[in-house]
């Protein structure tokens, strides 16, 4: 089965301890085994404004749909658990993977972004 990549943007929340602040962040799908959706959601956020919230390794995404949604800095060479340093780039990624969706019902109503791109693609002639 060929597997469809499509990419979405949107614009919201992300929430560090309560504090919270507006942030754009792109999420991505692809068709998973049967009907499934393999979904992957990535911002980038200011170091300096996750340290002074007192970020350590994960946020909440607060979507376009009201989702609430973790996401989290998964630095590769990190031995202290993914905490954040001021050495660190200025802008960190943040990412998550959600993999709930069962159905495009499903996936259109968590992911609304998605909505537009769909229905233009299936407007294609």
């Amino acid at each position: 089965m060929e597997k469809h990549f499509v990419k979405a943007d949107g614009n919201r929340m992300i929430d560090v301890n309560g504090q919270v602040s507006p942030v754009t962040y792109t999420v991505s799908f692809k068709e998973g085994m049967g009907h499934s959706y393999e979904v992957d959601i990535r911002l980038m956020a200011p170091r300096d404004w996750l340290l002074q919230r007192g970020f350590n390794r994960d946020a909440v995404l607060v979507s376009q749909s009201g989702a609430r949604i973790p996401v989290y800095h998964g630095g590769a060479n990190r031995h202290d658990g993914g905490g954040l340093d001021p050495a660190d780039a200025i802008s960190i990624e943040l990412t998550a993977r959600d993999d709930s969706c069962t159905s495009e019902a499903d996936l259109m109503g968590k992911y609304p972004e998605f909505g537009g791109i769909r229905a233009a693609a299936a407007g294609r002639p």
